[in-house]
């Protein structure tokens, strides 16, 4: 992770007038007209710092009743917690991006959210999982490593080609994906 933050980091500085950074911090902007920065910061740090650590509680909390949640309608439905976490949770990780993401593709502004999807799916893979690993080392399912896994690879490569034919994502090869997303969740839960 820390790598591939240097190099994007470096590429960025020698790049064009605006970073991807400055990009994403435009696009969440106009999503959320409160997030954009004042000229002279108002207010106190104190109620800054209390606003953040109250902001972090939320997400911790939230994340553990999304996690609780979660188990109990994999028992209730009679389905593993894998298959659980592979769609139900995946799903609600995933809604700011899908949110900033197509704003950013509302907007015109593809690169911005192609650049979140990608860069997100690079940040969960090489940070949130070395993180998850090295505080807790788990073994990684049979069921995962022989069909979840190959997926994930295969839609890689999958975006990889539409990426580079045409130099663009089209709406039939966004449809595509999305299709794509539904045979395996239908696929992962047992429906075929």
């Amino acid at each position: 992770m820390a790598g591939y933050i240097f190099y994007a980091y470096r590429q960025e500085r020698t790049g064009g007038l605006h970073s991807a950074a400055y990009d994403r911090a435009v696009a969440t902007e106009e999503v959320d007209r409160a997030l954009i920065p004042r000229a002279q910061p108002a207010g106190r740090l104190s109620v800054a710092l209390l606003l953040f650590a109250s902001g972090l509680a939320l997400i911790v909390g939230g994340g553990s009743l999304l996690v609780e949640a979660a188990i109990g309608i994999a028992r209730h439905l009679g389905v593993s917690d894998t298959v659980i976490g592979l769609t139900i949770v995946a799903v609600g990780t995933s809604l700011p991006e899908l949110v900033t993401s197509a704003m950013a593709a509302w907007r015109r502004q593809g690169d911005i959210a192609l650049g979140n999807v990608l860069g997100s799916n690079i940040y969960n893979i090489l940070f949130i999982g070395g993180l998850t690993g090295a505080i807790a080392p788990t073994t990684v399912p049979a069921s995962i490593m022989a069909f979840d896994l190959w997926v994930l690879v295969t839609v890689s490569l999958l975006v990889l080609v539409f990426a580079f034919s045409g130099g663009r994502l089209s709406r039939k090869e966004g449809l595509v994906l999305v299709a794509a997303y539904v045979f395996y969740a239908a696929w992962t839960a047992g429906l075929f």
